[in-house]
């Protein structure tokens, strides 16, 4: 049997920034929410306006909030964290003959050759419902899932290099690699968009959300083309919410 609860004996101003700290943490007070006044504070706790505002100082050294002139405390964003393109784990597998970035495993690797939907067949430039080899696969660091990513590949690809509808992580390089070790087609130009849109159903069972989920996400897709402007690969990476989309570009003076 657990005894009597415990005293809270800290000094008022911790007892006050740990119940906001708490708020926080939970997820109860979302990035964006503004927190009592200092008056307030003060009244809501029975304690000086020195105290509140001592506690308020205490969160915002914890980068838990920020004051902001003529609006009040409000509750800061968490530490980005990052979200990953596959057009930049393309770059990043010929740098390292990896696509993982940092800390990233991937897992649930499946392949097959489908009926291309209709939004599909449209970038590839074939008829809906014709065959085309889909490849999936969930990208996971030490923050959860970063992105589920889907390649979407003309179906001729899948007899010079079988293992492209394999239920299996490839060997040997990216997809984009094996073709170009099989065909000697290689990639000359890449064209990505990023895409901001509310979860789909079928966007929270791929990115392991609850259906009643109400999250925005960034869609990041890449087509890789053939110097003859044929395409090789079509791209569609579904970024977990709260990813940040970062790059970094050296600047010519």
């Amino acid at each position: 049997m657990s005894g009597p609860p415990r005293a809270d004996n800290r000094p008022p101003y911790a007892r006050i920034a740990g119940h906001y700290r708490d708020l926080i943490s939970s997820g109860e007070l979302s990035p964006g929410a503004l927190l009592p006044s200092i008056k307030k504070l003060a009244s809501e706790w029975e304690v000086s306006t020195a105290t509140a505002d001592r506690a308020m100082r205490l969160l915002r050294e914890e980068k838990l909030v920020q004051g902001i002139p003529g609006v009040g405390t409000e509750v800061m964003a968490p530490h980005p964290i990052s979200l990953s393109s596959g057009a930049e784990r393309h770059d990043r597998s010929s740098r390292t003959q990896s696509s993982w970035g940092v800390g990233e495993k991937s897992s649930g690797h499946t392949a097959g050759i489908v009926e291309a939907p209709g939004d599909v067949a449209h970038v590839l430039g074939i008829s809906p419902g014709a065959d085309v080899v889909r490849r999936s696969r969930v990208y996971r660091d030490g923050h959860g899932i970063v992105s589920h990513s889907t390649s979407w590949i003309p179906a001729e690809f899948a007899q010079a290099v079988p293992e492209l509808a394999r239920c299996e992580r490839l060997k040997g390089g990216l997809s984009l690699d094996l073709i170009a070790l099989a065909t000697g087609r290689h990639v000359a130009k890449r064209v990505d968009e990023e895409t901001a849109r509310i979860a789909t159903e079928r966007d929270l069972e791929l990115l392991e959300l609850e259906a009643d989920t109400l999250a925005a996400i960034l869609v990041l897709t890449a087509r890789f083309l053939d110097a003859d402007g044929e395409l090789l690969e079509y791209g569609v990476d579904l970024g977990a919410p709260g990813r940040t989309r970062r790059t970094t570009s050296e600047v010519l003076l």
